[in-house]
C-alpha cells in the first residue's frame, strides 16, 4: 500500500475516469476525525461533524459516477471502548445524519443498508436505522451500507456459529469458502473492488478481511473530515490503473 495525495483539481481526475470500468463495490475505512479537530484545537466531537460533511461528498461521488455499491466503516465493535460521552455523540450524530439526509437518499434514489452487530446498539438507532431503510429499499441506485457495530473478526464468528446451528438443524452441511461467504453480513454484496483509506494509516482495522481478500486498496494521508469528490475520483482513477490478478499471471 502507498499513501497518496490529491494534486490536480476534481475536474481533471473526473475526466480520466472510464466509466465502464468502475469499481462495483469500493468500501471506505473513514480515519481522521480526532486528528482532524486536534489541529485546529476543537474537541473530538467537533471532527465527527465535519466528517458527515465528508460522507456525503463520497456518497454523491459515488452516485455521479454510477458506482453501485459504497460501504462506509462508521463505528466498530471496539469503538465501544472510547469515552461514554462519546459515544453517545456519535450515535446522538448517526440519527441526525439519518433524518436530515432521507430526503436526499431518495432525491438520489440511493437505498441505505447496514452491517454489523445492529441487535446490540441503542433501540433509538435501531429505529432510525430501520426507518431509513425500509423507506429507502425501493431505491435503485446506489446501494450505501453503514458499518456499524461492525468487526471483521466478529462477523466471521458469527457465519461459524450460523454454520454450525444449521448443522444442528439438519445434521449436515457443506463448509466452503462459498457457504461462509453466504452466512456474512455482507451476503447479499458484492466484495469490495477499491478499499479506501485515509488519515494515511496502513492497516485495515478488522474491516471486510474475508471480503478484501483481492480489494485494490487506496491510501491518502488527507484526514477524513477533508475528503471530497476530488479524492474519491483520484482513488477510481489510480484503480483503473492497475492490473488485477487475483493470484494468478499478469500480461506480459
Amino acid at each position: 500500500m502507498a499513501a497518496v495525495n490529491a494534486e490536480l483539481d476534481e475536474s481533471s481526475y473526473l475526466a480520466q475516469i472510464d466509466l465502464d470500468r468502475l469499481p462495483c463495490h469500493i468500501a471506505v475505512i473513514m480515519d481522521g476525525n480526532g486528528r482532524w479537530a486536534k489541529k485546529r484545537r476543537l474537541p473530538r466531537i467537533a471532527g465527527h461533524r465535519a466528517g458527515i460533511r465528508a460522507v456525503r461528498q463520497a456518497v454523491e461521488a459515488c452516485a455521479r459516477l454510477g458506482v453501485p455499491y459504497l460501504t462506509l466503516y462508521a463505528f466498530s465493535v471496539e469503538n465501544w471502548k472510547r469515552p461514554h460521552a462519546e459515544v453517545e455523540l456519535l450515535m446522538k450524530l448517526l440519527r441526525e445524519y439519518l433524518k436530515k439526509e432521507i430526503g436526499e437518499l431518495n432525491e438520489q434514489n440511493i437505498s441505505l443498508g447496514v452491517i454489523g452487530r445492529i441487535s446490540e446498539l441503542p433501540a433509538p438507532v435501531r429505529r432510525d436505522l430501520e426507518r431509513t431503510i425500509e423507506e429507502t429499499k425501493g431505491n435503485t441506485g446506489l446501494r450505501l451500507t453503514l458499518a456499524l457495530n461492525y468487526g471483521s473478526r466478529a462477523e466471521v464468528v458469527d457465519a461459524v456459529r450460523a454454520l454450525v446451528a444449521q448443522a444442528r438443524s439438519n445434521g449436515e452441511i457443506e463448509i466452503d469458502e462459498s457457504a461462509v461467504s453466504r452466512h456474512l453480513y455482507t451476503a447479499a454484496i458484492p466484495d469490495p473492488d477499491l478499499l479506501i483509506r485515509t488519515s494515511g494509516e496502513m492497516r485495515l482495522s478488522n474491516f471486510l478481511l474475508w471480503q478484501a481478500a483481492y480489494s485494490e486498496i487506496w491510501v491518502t494521508e488527507t484526514l477524513w473530515p477533508d475528503f471530497t469528490q476530488k479524492h474519491l475520483f483520484r482513488a477510481v482513477t489510480d484503480f483503473q490503473k492497475r492490473e488485477r490478478r487475483y493470484g494468478g499471471l499478469g500480461l506480459e
